[in-house]
């Protein structure tokens, strides 16, 4: 029916804006999951508690939200809107355009409209995905006999606290026995 009625390049409006939300969603919530469990430890002194995860997790999920709002907005602009049946025109020649007339028509901080509701859909995914990745790691870790504490990287150096990034060097290093294995 959309191929039809809107030719086959319908078939794939919103792809862009699709991938930019993706994109800021994963870097939302991966980005600041390992500041915001540094920050939380401080507070609750126990870094491997449920309590210092899920709330690490929720502000993971309110970055994840806020960063990935405007492309969730522009997507679903984009998706929905119809041809004019006797012009042919459409209201928005791409995701430029739609941002500008949706900042020009109802203002900045109209990206962010229904947030709340948009948080609680994202929050609980970001849960969901943070701690099952942190229990991995720890089953990974726990049946390949590896210290977590010497395979330890710092949040500078990976994605999350998982350590999905590896021991990385270059060889360059004036000190060659940094403890790591090869």
């Amino acid at each position: 029916r959309i191929a039809r009625s809107e030719g086959t390049a319908g078939l794939w409006s919103g792809l862009a804006p699709n991938i930019l939300r993706g994109m800021s969603m994963n870097v939302g919530m991966l980005a600041c999951y390992d500041e915001a469990k540094q920050a939380i430890v401080k507070v609750t002194k126990e870094p491997d508690s449920m309590t210092t995860r899920l709330a690490s997790s929720a502000v993971a999920g309110f970055c994840c939200a806020f960063l990935s709002l405007p492309f969730d907005m522009i997507k679903s602009r984009l998706q929905n809107m119809k041809v004019d049946p006797v012009s042919g025109a459409r209201m928005y020649s791409g995701v430029a355009d739609c941002a500008s007339k949706i900042v020009r028509n109802e203002g900045f901080l109209a990206l962010w409209t229904g947030f709340g509701a948009y948080y609680g859909r994202c929050a609980p995914h970001a849960m969901i995905i943070l701690l099952s990745v942190e229990q991995i790691t720890t089953m990974y870790q726990k049946a390949f006999d590896l210290d977590p504490d010497r395979h330890a990287l710092s949040s500078a150096a990976r994605f999350t606290s998982t350590g999905t990034v590896s021991n990385y060097h270059d060889g360059d290093d004036e000190d060659e026995d940094r403890g790591y294995d090869d």
